[in-house]
């Protein structure tokens, strides 16, 4: 049983320094910046098995043209208890929370190149994204970023509502190949992106095993990142939205879905 429940006090905050290192490995956000967050409309969640604390959600507000909105800047969760649905139950209480607080709008960052954030984020939670951020938090030392310019995708979840995702329309799946070793890699698809506008949908590749394609080889993940930066950055240019993360069942890679904005009524965030 998984009880997830606010957190105010420096012990509390305490527990999730604590966890914070056994997660990523590196210096924790200070107590005395986190507790003056969630004292001043921030949020910070902790999620309980039989009273450890094995999970957290951490945000502080945003403002940005007149409006205020939720930075979900921290979700982490114990590695023997990850793939237990604890990410996915502690953005739901948060989005609970954050409605309760009088936001609309929450935003986060995470790597377009790890799927099982993606189909968390996109398809799960209903969240959307038309941002790309190049190298957003400069150089990164642990051990899930180290190596890579740490690019990342701001999301945009909207809890106060729903989209209409259209299902059909003029498609184009960009191709991907093997490489030498058996992996997945992608060819130069610059040429063809000038006609991507033709397009309803664009289904994007990605590793399925970002990780471990990064530890065996970096250079073969290093290709992906500069390769899909510049497909997404062509892509939200000409006004598409990512919407969702397909998985396949068998085979190396998932597919980012993404369709025109004007397709979901969506309005955009000023970032």
């Amino acid at each position: 049983m998984i009880e997830i429940r606010t957190l105010h006090t420096i012990q509390e905050l305490q527990l999730i320094q604590k966890l914070e290192k056994k997660v990523w490995g590196m210096e924790p956000i200070p107590i005395h910046q986190t507790i003056t967050a969630v004292r001043n409309g921030g949020l910070m969640l902790g999620a309980f098995v039989d009273g450890e604390l094995v999970g957290f959600s951490y945000s502080f507000p945003g403002y940005a043209n007149g409006n205020s909105f939720l930075c979900s800047h921290l979700l982490g969760v114990h590695p023997d208890y990850q793939h237990r649905g604890i990410g996915k139950a502690l953005k739901e209480e948060q989005k609970k929370a954050a409605l309760n607080k009088g936001y609309s709008l929450l935003t986060w960052t995470y790597d377009p190149l790890e799927s099982k954030n993606a189909y968390l984020n996109l398809s799960k939670l209903g969240a959307i994204c038309s941002t790309y951020i190049e190298n957003c938090y400069g150089d990164m030392n642990d051990s899930l970023n180290s190596g890579l310019p740490s690019d990342r995708f701001k999301l945009e979840w909207w809890v106060d509502r729903q989209f209409r995702l259209p299902d059909d329309g003029k498609e184009w799946r960009i191709p991907w190949e093997y490489a030498q070793n058996e992996m997945p890699k992608l060819p130069n698809i610059e040429p063809h992106l000038s006609e991507i506008e033709d397009y309803d949908l664009v289904f994007v590749p990605i590793p399925a095993a970002f990780q471990q394609m990064k530890q065996q080889d970096n250079m073969l993940v290093i290709n992906w990142r500069m390769k899909t930066r510049t497909i997404f950055q062509t892509l939200f240019s000409k006004g598409y939205v990512a919407i969702a993360l397909e998985k396949e069942q068998e085979g190396p890679v998932h597919y980012y879905k993404l369709v025109k904005r004007e397709l979901l009524e969506a309005e955009k965030h000023a970032n």
